[in-house]
This record gives C-alpha cells, sequence and structure tokens, in this order.
C-alpha cells in the first residue's frame, strides 16, 4: 500500500491550494478515504473523508464551507481543494485509508506542508 500527497506549499490568507493523493498497491475504489492535518506540536486532525463512490462526504466544522473533498477511482486520486486559507490551516496534510476521525491512520501517506502566511 501506498499513498504519495502533492501540492503543498506556502500561501498567503484567502489563497488556494489543491492537494491530491496518489493511490497503489490496493483496490481505491472499494475504500472509504480521509484528509488529515497535523499542526506542529498538535496531534492528528481529521479534517474530511469521503465514500467509495463520492456519495457521502463529511467535513469538520473548521473546513465547511472552505475545503472541497473529492476522488478519481479511475485514477486512484484523492483530492483536498482548500479555498480561503487562513493562518490557522498551517499543517503537514495527509491521506489516510478508511473512514477514522480519531485515528491511528493507518495506513497513511507522509504528508504534504501546507504554510499559509502573509
Amino acid at each position: 500500500v501506498q499513498l504519495v500527497e502533492s501540492g503543498g506549499g506556502m500561501v498567503q490568507p484567502g489563497g488556494s491550494l489543491r492537494l491530491s493523493c496518489a493511490a497503489s498497491g490496493f483496490n481505491f475504489g472499494y475504500y472509504v478515504m480521509t484528509w488529515v492535518r497535523q499542526a506542529p506540536g498538535k496531534g492528528p486532525e481529521w479534517v474530511s473523508s469521503i465514500s467509495t463512490f463520492g456519495s457521502r462526504i463529511y467535513y469538520a466544522d473548521s473546513v465547511k464551507g472552505r475545503f472541497t473533498i473529492s476522488r478519481d477511482n479511475a485514477k486512484n486520486t484523492l483530492y483536498l481543494q482548500m479555498n480561503s486559507l487562513k493562518p490557522e490551516d498551517t499543517a503537514l496534510y495527509y491521506c489516510a485509508r478508511g473512514a477514522s476521525r480519531v485515528g491511528p491512520y493507518d495506513p497513511r501517506g507522509q504528508g504534504t506542508q501546507v504554510t499559509v502566511s502573509s
């Protein structure tokens, strides 16, 4: 199983980023997928989950209305569109297989850093 995130970077407040998570080694379309973030000095924070065909989507209150999760099962890829970014969104973002909102998150990717700063 391999999960590889990309798309992170540094952006000013109010900006946007689109994260991707490329999955391999398992049947991606069979699993709920989740985005998690971890800010420096803090524990993992569940961000969003999407069902196998995308019919059910859930967001943390902290990102609702600003972030959009999606998936392309043909490409084995999970996405997170992040708009109206705030400094408090700064964190390492990683994708994980499964629907847990409290962890542990396994398997998971190594993550991609998102920094929101002026």
